[in-house]
């Protein structure tokens, strides 16, 4: 047919689809069935946004035509209409709610994308005054990741951390934070295995692990004078060096998902150029006569 041939030009991925294959896709454009592919496959919209170089939100602005389109209104039911499987009966209703959906996802996309810009700029015009921008930055970070209280570690080096910056914390928390100042933890607590792993560290509930049980005292200074219950360290690294560690917490047992986590890195990065700053604009001000 010559919708076939159009497509398969167009679509070369489209060579060895069969025919209900092809007329699925018919309505989409090239750039549709690229993403529908991608995402039906099991690509996140950071990885489809980072391969054709596009921003997430637009992947999601796809997506909720793609899901029009065809009818869909998960990635299951989009992957078995691509397979050309039909689809099952769906009342007007449930395909409002579904384009509402991904319209509600689509807003928080842009509004996520505009804070972090906004954090970049705060960052810029700052000169390096770590005060002003790193309250700003996990208050950011607290309300896009919904969790309770932050806390930007500073590395010290042999597993030593100073709570520098917080917000949101409980008074009893900080005051023992502040009274430790510099101090080591043990491997086995969060900021530990970050340390050890240098990899993110998500903890479900901080009162199920062992180590609760052992009195270590950041872990009972973080459940009981704290309240935490979920939470996520994320090592802070320039280049190859660990220079701290970006921590969120939530009071009720309510792991961090995917998306949390990866916004949490976001910020944590963006910390990292907050730091990198201070130190280079110090730096240049020690230097000048």
């Amino acid at each position: 047919m010559l919708i076939e041939r159009v497509l398969t030009t167009l679509h070369p991925s489209l060579y060895f689809m069969g025919s209900s294959q092809v007329s699925e896709l018919a309505d989409l454009s090239q750039r549709e069935v690229q993403i529908a592919q991608a995402y039906a496959g099991g690509q996140t919209y950071q990885s489809i946004a980072d391969t054709l170089c596009i921003a997430p939100s637009t992947v999601r602005t796809h997506l909720a035509t793609i899901y029009r389109k065809l009818e869909v209104s998960s990635k299951l039911e989009l992957a078995t209409r691509l397979k050309g499987e039909a689809p099952e009966p769906r009342s007007p209703s449930e395909l409002a709610m579904v384009v509402s959906e991904l319209a509600l996802s689509l807003e928080e996309a842009i509004s996520r994308e505009k804070t972090l810009s906004e954090v970049l700029r705060i960052i810029s015009a700052a000169q390096g005054d770590l005060d002003a921008v790193m309250p700003l930055i996990l208050t950011h970070a607290l309300e896009l990741c919904d969790a309770e209280f932050g806390i930007l570690f500073e590395y010290q080096q042999d597993s030593r951390f100073l709570a520098n910056h917080t917000m949101g914390i409980p008074r009893p928390f900080k005051a023992w934070l502040d009274d430790q100042g510099v101090f080591a933890v043990s491997p086995e607590t969060g900021l530990g295995r970050m340390d050890g792993q240098r990899t993110v560290i998500n903890i479900i509930d901080v009162k199920s692990e062992a180590i609760y049980r052992t009195e270590d005292p950041l872990r009972h200074a973080t459940a009981d004078l704290g309240g935490a219950r979920s939470f996520v360290a994320i090592p802070m690294l320039a280049g190859d060096t660990l220079v701290g560690a970006f921590t969120i917490y939530r009071q009720t047992v309510r792991p961090f998902s995917d998306e949390s986590t990866r916004l949490a890195q976001l910020f944590a990065a963006q910390s990292v150029i907050a730091l990198e700053n201070a130190r280079m604009i110090k730096a240049i001000q020690q230097a000048t006569p």
